[in-house]
């Protein structure tokens, strides 16, 4: 446990980890933001071959494009930090990977970039759990330097994977 009462990383990636075996499920992640910081926190665990198949670096949008599929138009129309292009890379990691569950996620991590409509720590995070059709999205507004976020991004991130997967029934 962390300040706060608050889970560390690979206590949430472990518990995921179970979640999924039980399920039967296998995960991926579309990263912006984190730059593979979700996907480190879960292969962190041993055996995690079992449950993780792969995780997209999508840093660019042009990376967005042509690894997950978002239409170049969706985000320039939206913005790649938007519900509507995480919600996009969530359900493009599914489908060019063949996984069960994706989380995306988009964000200004700082410590520039931001705007008066996306300030740093603006963080657009989706969950998207294929068997079932079901999507969760949320935005994070976070407080901290570019670690700080990135940090409390891959721990929502693995917070709202297994809170989707709690109401799963298979």
């Amino acid at each position: 446990m962390t300040r706060g009462g608050a889970l560390d990383s690979m206590t949430l990636a472990r518990r995921l980890g179970e979640a999924l075996l039980h399920h039967k499920l296998m995960m991926a992640t579309a990263e912006s933001c984190t730059g593979g910081g979700i996907a480190c926190a879960v292969t962190d665990i041993a055996g995690s071959s079992s449950w993780f198949d792969r995780g997209f670096v999508t840093y660019s949008n042009a990376a967005k494009s042509e690894m997950l599929g978002v239409a170049p138009t969706l985000i320039e129309h939206h913005g790649a930090v938007s519900e509507e292009v995480v919600t996009a890379m969530a359900r493009g990691a599914c489908a060019r990977s063949g996984a069960d569950l994706a989380v995306a996620v988009s964000g200004v991590a700082g410590p520039g970039g931001g705007t008066p409509d996306k300030p740093v720590g603006t963080v657009w995070l989706a969950c998207y759990l294929a068997p079932a059709e079901r999507l969760h999205c949320r935005l994070l507004r976070l407080d901290g330097d570019r670690l700080a976020v990135r940090r409390q991004t891959v721990l929502a991130a693995l917070e709202d994977c297994l809170a989707l997967l709690a109401a799963y029934r298979t």
